[in-house]
């Protein structure tokens, strides 16, 4: 028996839903984080991911793939087959400053990934150890003027390598940055003496901070956080000089609009749940934003262009 005519020019419509995104998911999802643990995209991947496997019913697995400023774990997800099951943690670093500051990183986060949603938007600290000498920016910027190339600075990703160029610009002092792989590190020669200051995000550092192991002298917003009223912002030293970065949840390009659309409603639900709203906003000071797919594209771009200009400003030479 031949199909009927109408039933032919349906086949396409039909073939355009593939099966397994109406399916979605159906079995573990991993979520490629490509920083070692105890940095912010790790904090954040955990909690939205406990949330999306409390939802969904399937296990969503963080997977630690640290290396080269985050490029290791990227490339992973890019060669990683398109079909939903393995998510990355966008950051600043992988999706707005590594294509300024590497000739080759070997992806276009525009060209090989789409962000499906955006977990929150936030600030750093430049932090001293607790027994620092240091107890301002003021301070910090005197003795480094005072004593050219004797300060350094720690560094593991974009967040927290480029403020510190621009900072050293700006007020015009020599120091020099070291860099590490993990921020566990980082904070190990914080604390020993071997670095004198750094630039950390105000998810990661927060335990530091309160626990007072670490000074925060100054925070990058363009004002004061509501949580930390007695860290003036470096804009009141450095008038202009703002760094925000982002937390995000991309995917490879070729996954499905289906599943796309999925994650976006999952994403947004999770962050505006009351209990991780809380945590993003109260302990994090990480602004959620609810974003559709178009919306969340635009934001990308806008963040890439701004980095352009920080790596500009701080001269950083693409390697």
């Amino acid at each position: 028996m031949s199909l009927s005519r109408r039933a032919v020019l349906a086949l396409p419509l039909l073939a355009a839903v593939p099966a397994h995104a109406e399916t979605w998911p159906s079995k573990p999802v991993h979520i490629v984080v490509p920083f070692a643990p105890g940095g912010s995209g790790d904090i954040t991947a955990r909690l939205v991911g406990k949330y999306l496997e409390d939802k969904t019913g399937q296990p969503f697995v963080v997977e630690n793939k640290a290396g080269a400023n985050g490029i290791v774990g990227v490339l992973s997800v890019k060669s990683s087959a398109p079909d939903g099951y393995t998510l990355m943690l966008a950051t600043t670093s992988t999706n707005a400053a590594n294509i300024h500051m590497y000739k080759s990183p070997g992806y276009d986060p525009e060209k090989d990934f789409s962000v499906v949603g955006v977990i929150g938007l936030s600030g750093a600290f430049i932090v001293v150890p607790a027994d620092s000498p240091h107890k301002s920016i003021s301070d910090l910027i005197a003795f480094a003027k005072a004593n050219p190339g004797k300060l350094n600075y720690g560094y593991f990703n974009a967040s927290s390598q480029v403020p510190a160029a621009v900072l050293g610009e700006k007020a015009g002092v020599d120091w020099q940055g070291v860099a590490y792989k993990a921020i566990g590190n980082a904070w190990n020669d914080l604390y020993a003496g071997a670095i004198q200051f750094m630039f950390v995000d105000l998810t990661a550092a927060r335990g530091q901070v309160v626990s007072k192991k670490a000074r925060p002298l100054a925070i990058t917003l363009a004002e004061r956080s509501p949580l930390y009223k007695d860290v003036p912002a470096l804009a009141e030293t450095f008038p202009g000089f703002v760094s925000t970065g982002f937390l995000a949840v991309a995917v490879p390009k070729a996954v499905p609009d289906e599943i796309k659309q999925k994650l976006n409603a999952l994403i947004n639900e999770a962050i505006f749940s009351p209990e991780i709203n809380k945590r993003l906003n109260d302990e994090f000071a990480l602004t959620p934003h609810k974003l559709d797919l178009a919306q969340c594209a635009q934001q990308d771009r806008e963040e890439r262009a701004k980095w352009a200009e920080y790596v500009k400003i701080a001269k950083i030479e693409p390697q």
